[in-house]
């Protein structure tokens, strides 16, 4: 990869920030938050640096599943705001370079759906097919069970049809047929239709449940979607939602140089971040960075810390597993699912900031694209008082002021309580930490500009640095000849390591995050001071090669 061939892939270099409309800020005082409100906010999310909004579900739904159970495709919940809003909204962001992608929920839709209440009325219903019926219950094994404190089958009976209908999360959520030709061309009719209103991209929700129990491979679903979504906006992007291990995980770029998915969520690593930082032992991290498939050329890592769902640890050992529970979630009221945590960062590190920074710091030097889920920046945590996958969408904490600021409505009106106590919003604000210079919003925004400052992380090639001590993580990443390397120590106290770094004598060296400092290598070892939990970022340049900014 040069910077020349991937000029026009935006998302390479983007930082993303997944939000709730509903959840971010309360315009119009009714308890929910609109699109008006994150309208008032496009500049507040410039201003922290994240250049790609990811929009969680607007469209009409009965909220059964936080809207992940989409009624009409093609809408916006009215509770939310118009078609009106939306775009206006796109084109505010636009204005401030903002790209905008939003959720695809195609694996289902809710059983409330038009095509649904027809299909179960006849099977000579247009839509019947649209979705997956047997006439007697198939077997459901345990790992077929997305939700298992809610449901023991994938299967459920549909007593006006008199059939069994197939269901891989609630049975409010029947799975569409993705088999069927009629059902791909209106997922195909449903993406032209926001790819026409501006936006630009999609995150496709539960990849490897799309063509379950169908018999139709995955691959040419997304060939024949990628094709398409090309076709109309050359420059949108796919980003797949598609928990499985490494390699299987790496087909769903397509081949080379990508004709599938652009970006996948990489699970695998997060998994192992969180048992390394258990351990505070890098190793983990090292070996699934090591795993890692080569990605195409137009192919990309999505890397996280927190996402909206449960945080899953489905891909450690049960032994790895409890280890993680024990240092971040050991009450079971923490852990759902017996595979993840309920818990947002900075309540599972204790709120040591020092620990918090580290972990961002880690995830915006990882060689991938970096995304975000709204407060972040700021620190907030969950509220464990709220039912399951919930917990963590809480309202975004705005200022010291009632309802954190997210809206003057009565508490007992908010779409969800905020969380109390040392994380709640009189403690965890953004107006607080704007004020002062030190705060971890502050400290975000810098990070966030130094990060888009370095190309060569989003498009480079990765290799790993020899540190000679498991606690310390090392890693360069490599384009047109320059080299960004990260140095990352998960022990609370102090090292002092000898970075192995190659053929290097006469290269510059500059510290990316103490004013720039510049020394030239004398030697391929590179003698580094780190405190406890602490990180340090290097440019590694030929002495004769273009200063970089």
């Amino acid at each position: 990869m040069t910077r020349a061939n991937a000029s026009d892939l935006w998302w390479k270099s983007a930082i993303v920030y997944c939000l709730d409309v509903e959840t971010f800020l309360d315009w119009n005082g009714d308890g929910v938050g609109d699109l008006d409100g994150l309208i008032e906010r496009i500049d507040y999310l410039a201003g922290i640096g994240v250049s790609c909004l990811w929009l969680m579900p607007f469209q009409p739904s009965p909220n059964r599943d936080d809207g992940y159970d989409v009624s009409d495709y093609y809408a916006i919940d009215d509770r939310l705001g118009t078609l009106g809003d939306l775009v206006v909204l796109l084109r505010t962001a636009k204005d401030r370079g903002l790209r905008v992608i939003i959720d695809l929920v195609v694996n289902h839709t809710s059983d409330q759906h038009p095509w649904f209440r027809s299909a179960r009325r006849s099977p000579s219903s247009p839509f019947h097919d649209y979705y997956v019926w047997r006439d007697e219950e198939p077997k459901t094994k345990k790992a077929d069970l997305v939700f298992p404190d809610a449901e023991d089958s994938i299967w459920c009976y549909d007593e006006r049809a008199k059939k069994w209908y197939l269901h891989h999360f609630y049975r409010h959520q029947p799975d569409l047929n993705i088999a069927n030709p009629a059902v791909r061309e209106e997922i195909q009719r449903i993406v032209g239709f926001w790819l026409e209103l501006g936006v630009d991209g999609f995150r496709v929700d539960a990849v490897p449940y799309l063509v379950e129990e169908t018999g139709l491979d995955p691959h040419m679903l997304f060939k024949e979607l990628r094709s398409f979504v090309t076709r109309r906006r050359g420059d949108a992007v796919l980003l797949g939602e598609v928990n499985l291990p490494a390699k299987p995980l790496a087909t769903y770029f397509g081949d080379e140089p990508g004709d599938q998915l652009q970006l996948l969520f990489c699970f695998p690593l997060m998994q192992a971040m969180y048992l390394a930082l258990a351990r505070k032992d890098a190793r983990p991290i090292v070996r699934s960075l090591r795993s890692l498939p080569d990605v195409p050329t137009e192919g990309q890592w999505a890397h996280f810390v927190r996402n909206h769902d449960e945080l899953t640890l489905d891909q450690l050992t049960d032994k790895q597993r409890e280890e993680v529970f024990a240092a971040f979630g050991p009450d079971p009221d923490m852990q759902l699912f017996g595979r993840g945590l309920r818990r947002r960062l900075p309540s599972m590190l204790d709120g040591d900031e020092r620990r918090i920074r580290l972990v961002y710091s880690l995830l915006l030097t990882l060689p991938g694209t970096p995304v975000l889920f709204y407060g972040e920046e700021i620190g907030m945590a969950e509220n464990l008082d709220i039912d399951g996958r919930m917990s963590v969408r809480t309202p975004m904490q705005w200022t010291d002021q009632r309802n954190g600021g997210f809206s003057p409505a009565r508490p007992s009106r908010l779409v969800r309580p905020l969380p109390e106590g040392r994380f709640g919003s009189m403690a965890v604000n953004v107006a607080a930490q704007r004020r002062d210079p030190d705060s971890l919003l502050n400290w975000f925004e810098r990070m966030i500009r130094r990060r888009r400052e370095i190309p060569e992380i989003g498009m480079g090639r990765l290799a790993m640095v020899e540190t000679g001590d498991h606690a310390v993580l090392a890693h360069c990443v490599e384009l047109d000849g320059v080299s960004i390397v990260a140095v990352h120590n998960l022990s609370d106290e102090p090292r002092t390591v000898r970075l192995q770094l190659g053929d290097t004598t006469g290269c510059e060296l500059t510290d990316l995050l103490d004013g720039d400092e510049v020394q030239t290598l004398e030697r391929e070892k590179l003698d580094l001071k780190l405190d406890g939990y602490g990180y340090r970022w290097f440019r590694l340049q030929p002495e004769d090669a273009p200063t970089a900014p």
